[in-house]
């Protein structure tokens, strides 16, 4: 009685892909990563309500608050493409489209990840 899966699992050979404890542990860390982060970031965005835009560009482009917002961006990116990737590979049956779905995903988060970054960085740098 070692074998806990069922018989048509066995006769598929399907098992553990042996990625879910990784996976797992991924999603924790920048779930506690994104806590610190998202919190320096609301407090930014309220000492900054009603500030000019010159303003905001020189509070951007201080290295301590721009480097954490950038550290914000891509641990919230990385989470959401984690958190995605689950539900769809949970939810689409259909493996070709489910491929696909993975893909946009990965492509989603690169894209709005280099597009913030990119702006981020030109306020910063004065563009």
């Amino acid at each position: 009685m070692a074998d806990m899966r069922t018989p048509l699992a066995r006769v598929r050979g399907l098992g553990s892909a042996r990625e879910g404890t990784g996976h797992f542990w991924k999603q924790r860390l920048t779930a506690i990563a994104n806590i610190p982060l998202i919190l320096f970031f609301i407090g930014l965005l309220i000492s900054l309500n009603g500030a000019s835009y010159e303003e905001t560009r020189a509070t951007l482009s201080n290295p301590f608050v721009a480097l954490p917002l950038i550290l914000a961006l891509l641990s919230v990116l990385y989470h959401m493409r984690l958190g995605m990737q689950i539900i769809v590979e949970d939810y689409i049956q259909a493996e070709g489209l489910k491929l696909l779905v993975l893909i946009l995903n990965t492509f989603f988060a690169i894209v709005v990840g280099v597009v913030s970054i990119f702006a981020l960085l030109k306020l910063a740098f004065g563009g």
